[in-house]
């Protein structure tokens, strides 16, 4: 049994005529009334009563007519689910980010998908540092990252969303807590609570700034996660020199300075360079065209040594 002949038939019960059938689907009558005889013989039954005025349908005709237009009509239900998402108009998109960038990129990603893509539906998956974004992406278990380059695995696409100044996070009652801006000599006496994550973009950043200033970092905590890491300050355990959009965390017993220092990290969109999906180009186009994807920071990169990027 094949589509055209269902098509042929519902055409024949619609129009309870054969002539005027065949003049709809733009065909001589003769080979209509072949293509409904042999359907008649591959179901076992009598669809139509056929007289040289009319066509009616009998009963097995009647139940075989509802069946045809239902599944005609989800094979065009299925065409069209098919056309909108190769030109990506429908879809999921799944997005790995770091913890602060679910904070301040995100929800701005978020309003330019919904804007421009509504029909796509972005899953979001927080909390994954930077390495772990890569090893998903390579994986294919998200198809975009949110995350701080720069990356060590060959085949992602990287391009830059923003550059972050860097704070400091010290408990309420610090000796610097309203003081204004706060430079890193500053912190020299002080110890320093840190993500402590292998590769850990901030980290490093902080470290090498420490040391362009003539000291080594006191680091007396540790924690993964940046909510973790404020408590740990909240407590008078140490001070944090975190990227501004920390700010977006309200933590009581917690008090945000800037930093005079011009110290700042990255935040980039990275994704799989071979990866062809419609949805995929859909988004980096909404991105574009609403100014949040500048040029681009790298593509391809090369494996960098001891740097893996993370929180």
């Amino acid at each position: 049994m094949e589509l055209r002949q269902l098509r042929y038939f519902v055409t024949v019960a619609q129009t309870r005529h054969f002539g005027r059938a065949a003049e709809r689907l733009h065909m001589a009558q003769s080979p209509l009334s072949q293509a409904i005889r042999q359907l008649e013989s591959q179901v076992g039954a009598t669809l139509l009563d056929r007289t040289t005025r009319r066509v009616d349908l009998t009963a097995a005709g009647e139940a075989f007519l509802a069946d045809a237009v239902r599944i005609l009509a989800s094979v065009e239900d299925a065409r069209t689910r098919v056309e909108h998402i190769a030109a990506g108009h429908t879809g999921v998109l799944t997005v790995g980010t770091t913890d602060l960038a679910a904070y301040r990129v995100l929800p701005r990603l978020a309003r330019a998908a919904a804007r421009e893509m509504p029909g796509v539906t972005l899953r979001f998956v927080p909390g994954l540092l930077t390495a772990g974004q890569e090893e998903a992406l390579v994986e294919r278990r998200i198809d975009v990252g949110v995350l701080r380059p720069p990356l060590v695995r060959p085949g992602l696409t990287v391009r830059p969303l923003e550059r972050e100044a860097m704070v400091v996070a010290v408990r309420d009652g610090h000796r610097l807590a309203g003081a204004g801006p706060v430079r890193l000599a500053d912190l020299q006496s002080e110890e320093f609570v840190a993500y402590g994550v292998p590769g850990s973009v901030v980290d490093s950043v902080v470290v090498q700034a420490c040391l362009n200033e003539g000291f080594l970092p006191r680091r007396v905590g540790e924690a993964a996660q940046t909510p973790i890491l404020l408590t740990l300050v909240a407590a008078g355990t140490g001070v944090a020199v975190l990227p501004e959009s920390v700010r977006a965390l309200r933590v009581d017993g917690v008090t945000y300075l800037p930093l005079a220092d011009e110290i700042t990290v990255d935040l980039a969109l990275a994704w799989r360079s071979e990866d062809s999906s419609p949805a995929l180009t859909r988004l980096l186009d909404a991105l574009e065209s609403g100014g949040l994807l500048p040029d681009p920071l790298d593509t391809d990169p090369e494996p960098t040594a001891d740097i893996g990027g993370t929180t």
